[in-house]
C-alpha cells in the first residue's frame, strides 16, 4: 500500500514538505542488473504531508503531488517504519 493512502501522523511545520522516495531503479534500460552499492538516490518522490506555508508565501504542492527535488534535498526520517525526507519547499524542482 503506497503511503499516500495511508494517514501519516507527521504534520511538517511552515513550508516544509514531508515526501516518499521513489524506489530506486533496480535495471539500466538495456536490462543489466544494478547493484545495490551502485544505487542512485532517487530524485524523485509523492508528496505525504505539506505545512502550512508562510506568512506570505502559500504552499503551492498538494499532497498526491509526484515531484523533482535535489539529489541531497531533504533529510531522512522513519515514521512508523517507513522512511520519508522532509524539505523545505524550495528544495522542490518540478512538480510532474
Amino acid at each position: 500500500m503506497s503511503a499516500v493512502a495511508e494517514k501519516v501522523n507527521v504534520k511538517p511545520l511552515a513550508d516544509r514538505v514531508l515526501v516518499q522516495a521513489a524506489p530506486a531503479e533496480e535495471k539500466t534500460a538495456f536490462g543489466i542488473i544494478i547493484p545495490d552499492t551502485a544505487k542512485e538516490k532517487p530524485q524523485r518522490g509523492t508528496v505525504v504531508a505539506v505545512g502550512p506555508g508562510k506568512k506570505d508565501e502559500p504552499i503551492t504542492v498538494k499532497v498526491g503531488d509526484t515531484i523533482l527535488y535535489g539529489k541531497y534535498a531533504g533529510t531522512e526520517i522513519t515514521v512508523e517504519g517507513q522512511e520519508y525526507l522532509i524539505m523545505r519547499e524550495s528544495d522542490i524542482f518540478a512538480i510532474i
